[in-house]
């Protein structure tokens, strides 16, 4: 039976090259355990902990992630990926060389008469102002701009060092799950005041949730940091796994 898959917050390139290198490889072991009953694949944002790309530049590393990626595109396996807060500045590059689909915004798909709604889970709902305000900056055109205009040397150098102090600022692990005191359920309420959705997928909070309302499913990711979890929808069922934990 064929299975549609879901991963985020992978945060390759955290903290230093050894430790995302044991990391990376331990994903492309999960990559290729799912390859052959794999229907689509999606990767839900923070995949690497900073990525930005030149027109003929993008960072070193990740080869063995990207390369997997790429064989499931020559399967005809569909790639979708979420830009997350991190990978906020992730263009043309993985579209052009593994075949992936990026989308900067929540989408809602009906998948085997199910309808889901999967993002990243970064500013949705109101409030976290600050935040908000963070991103709309990140993603203005006339800063992406004058950011390029810097050398990939300069550049890359200091987004690697103010993501890595982001998240060592937040700590790894960002909390346990209270439905009463949860940002993305309140979303999910707000939402379903507007529109059903069966199925809410998101990555970006690191706490594996599997939390059933009346009517509707929250899944959180998790993450590859210290979980090492995912999705699998099976066409009846959403499940929460862990791989090699």
């Amino acid at each position: 039976m064929s299975k549609i898959y879901f991963a985020s917050d992978m945060h390759l390139g955290f903290p230093r090259r050894e430790e995302s290198l044991h990391r990376e490889k331990k994903v492309v072991r999960w990559l290729d355990s799912i390859i052959d009953d794999a229907d689509e694949l999606y990767l839900l944002g923070d995949v690497f902990d900073f990525w930005w790309e030149y027109k003929h530049v993008v960072p070193r590393g990740f080869t063995r992630f990207l390369g997997k990626l790429a064989e499931f595109n020559d399967r005809g396996i569909p790639i979708h990926f979420f830009t997350g807060n991190h990978d906020v500045w992730v263009f043309d590059y993985l579209p052009q060389e593994v075949g992936a689909k990026v989308y900067r915004k929540p989408i809602t798909r009906e998948i085997d008469g199910t309808r889901f709604f999967i993002g990243h889970g970064d500013g949705l709902g109101s409030g976290d102002w600050s935040f908000k305000l963070l991103k709309r900056m990140f993603t203005s055109k006339t800063l992406q701009w004058l950011f390029a205009r810097i050398h990939p040397n300069s550049a890359v150098g200091f987004g690697l060092r103010w993501s890595n102090h982001s998240r060592y600022s937040k700590g790894i692990e960002a909390g346990n799950f209270n439905p009463d005191r949860e940002h993305l359920v309140k979303f999910i309420k707000s939402q379903e005041e507007k529109e059903h959705n069966d199925v809410y997928i998101f990555g970006h909070r690191h706490v594996p949730i599997h939390h059933k309302f009346d009517k509707t499913l929250y899944v959180n990711l998790g993450d590859w940091l210290t979980h090492f979890s995912y999705g699998e929808w099976d066409g009846k069922e959403m499940h929460l796994k862990y791989f090699e934990k």
